[in-house]
């Protein structure tokens, strides 16, 4: 085996979304000496971004104080709120919109259009971007501390033989590596465990966001107007709501959040949310008109109680890495702007040898975690049902999160009841007409494209659990919580149970789900070869 070819910089970042981008930007701004490099493994800057997303603009402010001038290509101004508690044949329009989803002086964006729009004015400043290039693992020194990362090797075949095409991935060697790869980065998962990092955190939460951007006809759209709705078709003790924004140029952007911390093993976030498409406050606006881009991605939900330690030697946690998404604002942007600025003053701040002690506390001292903390009982409320939380939300609001006490996060898998013991809630589903027919259908309009021929990026450690144990005590749930019908239990002769998982892993759309909601947590998510994956039109 030849050797590795390496490159070397004084700070790389892992993931070029809004966190990595700002990081890097605001780095080069204060430092333009130190040289930055910013990895990012879909096939463009962008591509696997999937965000609301109504963005807070005061960060970005600070980043880039002459941005309105020359705006992303989709930023339109917040004009106005509705929030609705929806029932199966209508709905409750609430006079009062809640604080915290007050949008007056926000802006809906496509994140991803956003973040193509930042990665040139990163740039510009000499940061060095490269799309295509998946950080598969992580390098250490000699005393164990991060030193970089490892780009996954490209032309590998299922079987693990090089084909014609074999590329042996580099080594980029830094001296500090910042993780900001979004919700359940996969290295992130590995530094928490390697240096302990939740030692005195809860576990963190997550839910499942499913999004879809759709051309409408003439007249339907009021650019600017920002709906949510709690309720139908979600049961009381399921964690679930919608967002639904009205874009210009007869485009809305609209989806779907399910809580994955939700019991019932039979409940499937893609069809709540296509049954919400179906509502008759929604139906209308849609009918007659086209899906142009859809996906799915979980979010980050823990908060305050659930953030790690997001230094360790050599390396940083920033954006939705570290778990700082605001759940009753349904924001993380802004967070991830902050955070991402915040570490690179940390490091600038420095004189010659740059190092990552000292961020943790600079962080819980800043206002993102004072935000935070604010809220921090307003999601696990939930848990206890959809009353008790929206009470409990009211309470936690008018005292501005001063309660003497904060409720505590379990991991989300553990939440989900077996079978045997399941309540069986009342789906009071409607027959929904409109695209897409089903989940294949749906990973149509993702554009997720994977070498039909690489090794599978979602590894479960022991698929005999999948036809026994799991088919009994769940009826695997993989085959339900998946957007993208990935996992599928098929008959199989040669089997000894007469069936086997067959993983459909080029229909993946990176939302880490089966990460975060499989009940052995056998499943682990890897990044395949760079490039591969979902290819997200301005989501």
């Amino acid at each position: 085996m030849s050797e590795r070819d390496v490159m070397e910089y004084d700070v790389v970042a892992v993931g070029a979304g809004p966190a990595g981008l700002s990081f890097a930007i605001r780095l080069k701004q204060l430092k333009p000496e130190l040289s930055v490099c910013v990895i990012e493994k879909s096939s463009t800057i962008g591509a696997h971004i999937l965000s609301g997303a109504v963005i807070e603009p005061g960060p970005l402010d600070a980043l880039l104080p002459g941005w309105r001038d020359n705006p992303p290509p989709v930023c339109v101004p917040a004009t106005e709120d509705e929030f609705w508690f929806l029932t199966k044949t209508g709905g409750t329009k609430s006079p009062i919109v809640p604080p915290q989803m007050d949008n007056h002086g926000n802006f809906i964006v496509s994140l991803g259009a956003m973040c193509a729009w930042l990665a040139p004015q990163a740039e510009a400043l000499g940061v060095e971007i490269y799309p295509g290039f998946a950080a598969a693992e992580l390098l250490h020194d000699d005393t164990g501390a991060v030193a970089g990362v490892r780009i996954g090797d490209m032309g590998v075949a299922k079987d693990g033989s090089h084909k014609a095409g074999y590329t042996q991935g580099i080594d980029i060697k830094a001296r500090v590596t910042v993780l900001a790869e979004g919700a359940r980065g996969h290295l992130t998962k590995q530094l928490i465990r390697k240096f302990g990092l939740d030692a005195e955190s809860d576990p963190q939460n997550y839910s499942i966001g499913i999004k879809e951007l759709w051309q409408v006809p003439e007249g339907r759209v009021k650019p600017g107007k920002i709906v949510h709705t709690l309720g139908w078709p979600a049961d009381s003790h399921t964690y679930g709501g919608s967002f639904l924004y009205h874009l210009d140029k007869n485009q809305i952007a609209l989806g779907y959040v399910s809580g994955l911390d939700y019991r019932d093993p039979n409940y499937q976030p893609y069809e709540a949310f296509q049954q919400w498409k179906n509502h008759p406050t929604v139906k209308p606006l849609l009918e007659g008109g086209t899906i142009l881009s859809a996906g799915a991605r979980a979010i980050v939900t823990g908060g305050w109680q659930s953030l790690p330690k997001v230094e360790m030697p050599g390396a940083l946690l920033i954006g939705d890495t570290a778990g700082l998404l605001n759940v009753p604002k349904i924001k993380g942007t802004h967070q991830a702007i902050r955070s991402g600025m915040l570490a690179a003053e940390h490091l600038a701040g420095q004189s010659d040898a740059l190092s990552s002690a000292g961020f943790d506390a600079k962080l819980r001292a800043s206002p993102a975690m004072a935000e935070l903390r604010k809220v921090r009982n307003i999601k696990p409320g939930f848990k206890k049902g959809l009353w008790f939380g929206l009470a409990n939300s009211g309470w936690e609001t008018i005292t501005a999160g001063l309660s003497p006490w904060t409720w505590r996060c379990k991991p989300d898998w553990s939440s989900l009841q077996k079978l045997s013991d399941a309540e069986k809630p009342k789906r009071d589903y409607v027959e929904r007409t409109l695209p897409p027919r089903d989940r294949l259908a749906g990973v149509y309009f993702a554009a997720t494209e994977h070498d039909e021929d690489q090794p599978v990026h979602l590894k479960v450690a022991d698929t005999n659990i999948c036809v026994t144990k799991c088919a009994e005590e769940y009826g695997n749930p993989c085959q339900r919580f998946c957007p993208a019908g990935v996992y599928e239990i098929v008959a199989d002769a040669a089997q000894p149970t007469g069936k086997r998982l067959q993983i459909n892993a080029a229909n993946c759309v990176h939302c880490k789900t089966c990460d975060v909601k499989d009940p052995y947590e056998i499943i682990t998510w890897v990044t395949p070869e760079g490039g591969a994956g979902p290819n997200y039109q301005n989501l």
